[in-house]
């Protein structure tokens, strides 16, 4: 695998069970239980994003709409 951002091969997948104790945290809103899917980390009770060592990137899909996220902490 490859960057897709700065085509470096140094890739790090992080792979983490979290067992519904998420805290994520934007705009002074707060949700804590599962890791909000479709926002680049995971899903679900799992933390999983591969990231780049030379540039610090997650590798996913980005960028990532306002609605999506307004959307993950209306649930």
């Amino acid at each position: 695998m490859k960057c897709k951002h700065c085509g470096s091969n140094r890739i790090v997948k992080v792979n983490g069970k979290t067992s519904d104790c998420c805290i994520v945290e934007y705009k002074g809103k707060e949700l804590d239980g599962y890791v909000p899917d479709d926002i680049g980390i995971g899903g679900g009770d799992y933390i999983e994003f591969n990231y780049c060592l030379d540039c610090g990137r997650i590798q996913s899909k980005f960028p990532i709409a306002e609605e999506m996220i307004e959307l993950v902490f209306e649930e």
